[in-house]
């Protein structure tokens, strides 16, 4: 009998933890075309604490420092193609939905260097977008970032809740309808 309690109990406790655990608002049916290689985890996942530099050597920050909105992390590096053709997209969803609710956060990782990363920026129109680095790849060999370009979306609580691998349309109406149920989300909380 005490190993009936005991497994009915177990299984509430379980049963009421998914709600704390659920990766937000109910994206997967708002994948459409590119969107579609957003993997959407099932229960979020943790991130790194790994430093990254902050752009024109203003120091270094980690995730943590954007704890409190949805984050749209960019692995990408300048010498990446699908990473260039994709940053006039990041830069135009941060231009409409960035602010107190949600960011895009762009990280060059490997070799890139500042000058080129400004040049590129410049060159494309980037103009909202941040250049970080991470030149020793310390946070995306502990985000698990094998090959470029990667994107991954954390929630406000820092957790990892989706990863799109390659490139994407950043801009299509799928994204925005991504990132807008993100946001809203916080608004109804």
């Amino acid at each position: 009998m005490r190993k009936v309690i005991f497994g009915l109990v177990y299984t509430a406790l379980l049963a009421g933890a998914n709600p704390a655990l659920a990766a937000g608002p109910d994206i997967l049916p708002l994948r459409d075309g590119d969107m579609k290689k957003l993997v959407v985890h099932d229960t979020p996942e943790s991130t790194s604490d790994a430093a990254f530099n902050l752009a024109d050597d203003a120091g270094t920050s980690t995730l943590e420092d954007w704890r409190g909105k949805y984050v749209l992390v960019n692995f990408w590096a300048t010498w990446c193609a699908p990473c260039r053709k994709e940053m006039p997209q990041l830069n135009a969803l941060q231009k409409e939905f960035g602010g107190d609710d949600f960011e895009v956060l762009t990280i060059a990782t490997g070799r890139n260097s500042p000058q080129g990363i400004i040049k590129f920026f410049k060159e494309a129109g980037v103009d909202s977008l941040p250049r970080h680095q991470d030149p020793k790849q310390a946070l995306a060999a502990q985000m698990g970032i094998f090959g470029l370009p990667i994107s991954v979306i954390i929630d406000p609580e820092g957790r990892e809740i989706a990863r799109l691998r390659g490139d994407a349309k950043w801009d299509s109406d799928s994204a925005k309808s991504i990132i807008k149920a993100l946001i809203d989300s916080r608004a109804d909380s």
